[in-house]
């Protein structure tokens, strides 16, 4: 299984003090150790480095990201995007444009997302987006 990892996972599994046991942590480590595919965007490492201080936090986040494969959004994606959100909103699910763009991403690539955020699982109700763990 191939995974894009959400802010909210990656903001836990890079505390300085213990991460918290949550399953989500725990796969992100087993994907990352197993080397199943894990890629990342610009959005998800912006937020990232938004939300921890220091020199040191951005030296190691920008270390660890290295690694991952990157994608970088195309128009097609922005279109994605946008049907998505329409589709939710529709639904009666609020979708914020930045989350859009991320399930957008995992439905065109086939990507499973890995995340803690209940709005991604809502989405994912009444889209084609996988949110960890797939049911099925």
């Amino acid at each position: 299984m191939s995974f894009l990892v959400d802010t909210s996972v990656w903001s836990m599994a890079l505390r300085r003090d213990a991460p918290p046991d949550l399953p989500e942590v725990r796969a992100l480590g087993s994907a990352l150790e197993s080397g199943e595919v894990v890629v990342t965007t610009g959005l998800v490492l912006q937020e990232l480095l938004q939300g921890f201080a220091g020199p040191k936090a951005r030296e190691a986040i920008l270390d660890r990201f290295k690694a991952l494969p990157f994608l970088v959004p195309d128009r097609s994606d922005y279109i994605e995007a946008a049907d998505l959100r329409n589709q939710c909103r529709r639904s009666g699910v609020q979708v914020g444009t930045i989350d859009a763009l991320l399930g957008a991403l995992c439905v065109r690539r086939n990507l499973s997302l890995l995340t803690t955020d209940v709005d991604f699982k809502r989405m994912a109700e009444i889209t084609p987006l996988t949110v960890w763990p797939s049911q099925g």
